[in-house]
Order: structure tokens, then C-alpha cells, then sequence
């Protein structure tokens, strides 16, 4: 807890009087009287809660006592502010106490019941951190009593309290401001890196994609080129038997020719043998 937020709960906590209650003399004022004054014993020996129980006896007598009013409201502050945390939705003396003060404040005929309310609410804003609320509570209690140099002092050090509150929120915006700034930059550049990949990865793909189509082609190429190999090997093999066997007809056909000849020579040789034997004289 820093110094000046200890100096304003001692400031608070003194500042939450219960003052004593005179001038009634009915049976019924003399209870509310009695219990408030049982209520002002308990509240000094600091037993909140029973003291709590004996200012709302009080009020059963009077339901319109400011004073047992007010001095309920610092009970159950004082309740408040030592159960921190505690408070639920049933029972919730803080939001009781701090109804109870601004009713008092705004409609009290005791001044002195508006100033101290004023000046408790303005207590109970500081402690929530409520800086700029408790500063109008103790500017309200100046105007009900300017002498009032409690409420002037809080006065000065919620200000303070304030501008640190202020300044502390700017730079919290700063560096949320420079936290967004840089995810920024890193999501920019994060994106980048992923285009980048991406463009890696498709000029990959994209050469892999030529690499095959290259391939493909070259294969196409081969293919055909074996095809017109195979066809060129059957025309060439269709040319060589056509050769072979023209060229075996003609052989064929010489030596046919050539048995002729030597036929026919063998007749006339025959025959002019024949002849010269009968020419040939005995």
C-alpha cells in the first residue's frame, strides 16, 4: 500500500465520527437516545457489528434520525473496509453505507451531517481508486465548510492521486500502442515470409511442372524417333528382299538363257559333227 493511500485510510477512518445525540425527551426519543449511545460505545471498542445492530434499533424509534442515520452508515464503512473482498450481492455494507451517506448528504437539516457525508463519501471514492469522484466529494464538503482541513488535505492528495492515475493510464496506452504496432510489423512480416514461401514453393512446383513436360517431350521424341527408326528398318528390310530377289530372277533368268546357248551349241555341234562324219570319205 503506497503512503498516501495509508494517510487517506487513517484520514477516513478518524474521520467516520459518531456524534452524541441530545434534545429529545420522549420515551421514544430516550430509547433512540439510549441506543445510540450503546451504539457510540460499541462503535469505539471497534465491535462494528454490534454496534451496527443497536443504530438500527435507534431508527425502529425514529426512522428519520440523521444522526442514528449517519452513524449506521460509519458502522457499516467501517464494516466495509475491514471485509474487503467479502461483500456479496445479500450483503453488501459498502453500496448500504455509501446510499445511506449520499442520502444525507443531499437532504440532511444538520450541516454538520452533510459535510461529514460529503466528506466520508469522498473517503470511500478515494479507497476504490475513484480519484476524480472523490475529489468532487471533498469539494462539496469544502462548501459546507471551508475550516474543513481534512477534506482540504484529501483534497490536495486525491489530485495527486489522480494525475498519477492519469499518467500511468497514458503510458499503459503507449505501450499497448507499441505492443499492437509491433504484432503488426510481425504479422506483416510473417505474411511476408509466407507469400514468399509460397512463391517459392509455386516456382518449385512450376519448374518441377517444365522439368516434366521437358521430359515428357523428350520422351515423345524418342518414341517417334524409334518409330520412324523401326519403319525405316522395315522399308529397308523390304527394299533388300525385293533386291534379293531381282537379283536372284535375273541370276534365274541368265542361266536359263545360258542353258539355252549351251544347248543350242550342243545341237550344232552334233550336227556338224554328224555331218562331217558323212562327208568323210571310206
Amino acid at each position: 500500500m503506497s503512503r498516501i493511500l495509508q494517510i487517506v485510510m487513517i484520514l477516513f477512518l478518524g474521520a467516520v465520527t459518531v456524534p452524541d445525540v441530545w434534545g429529545q425527551t420522549t420515551s421514544s426519543g430516550k430509547r433512540e437516545r439510549g441506543f445510540i449511545r450503546e451504539g457510540n460505545k460499541l462503535y469505539n471498542e471497534k465491535h462494528f457489528s454490534e454496534a451496527e445492530v443497536a443504530y438500527r434499533k435507534a431508527l425502529q424509534e425514529n426512522e428519520y434520525s440523521e444522526t442514528a442515520m449517519f452513524n449506521l452508515a460509519s458502522a457499516l464503512a467501517k464494516q466495509a473496509s475491514l471485509a474487503v473482498g467479502e461483500e456479496d450481492g445479500q450483503n453488501n455494507p459498502a453500496a448500504e453505507a455509501q446510499k445511506l451517506f449520499s442520502d444525507l448528504a443531499a437532504n440532511a437539516t444538520d450541516l454538520k451531517i452533510a459535510e461529514n457525508s460529503f466528506y466520508n463519501l469522498g473517503n470511500m471514492a478515494f479507497n476504490q481508486e475513484q480519484y476524480d469522484q472523490s475529489i468532487d466529494m471533498y469539494k462539496r464538503a469544502l462548501r459546507k465548510n471551508p475550516d474543513n482541513d481534512k477534506a482540504r488535505e484529501n483534497l490536495r492528495l486525491a489530485q495527486l492521486k489522480l494525475q498519477e492515475q492519469q499518467n500511468e493510464d497514458q503510458n499503459q496506452d503507449q505501450d499497448q500502442n507499441q505492443d499492437n504496432n509491433q504484432d503488426q510489423q510481425d504479422k506483416e512480416q510473417n505474411q511476408n515470409q509466407q507469400d514468399q514461401n509460397q512463391d517459392q514453393d509455386q516456382n518449385q512446383d512450376n519448374n518441377q511442372d517444365q522439368q516434366n513436360q521437358d521430359q515428357n517431350q523428350s520422351q515423345n521424341q524418342d518414341q517417334k524417333q524409334d518409330q520412324n527408326n523401326d519403319r525405316q528398318d522395315d522399308q529397308n528390310g523390304i527394299s533388300d528382299r525385293n533386291a534379293e530377289q531381282i537379283l536372284k530372277a535375273m541370276e534365274n533368268e541368265e542361266n536359263a538363257t545360258r542353258r539355252k546357248i549351251e544347248a543350242r551349241r550342243a545341237q550344232e555341234e552334233l550336227k556338224n559333227a554328224s555331218k562331217n562324219k558323212t562327208d568323210k570319205p571310206w
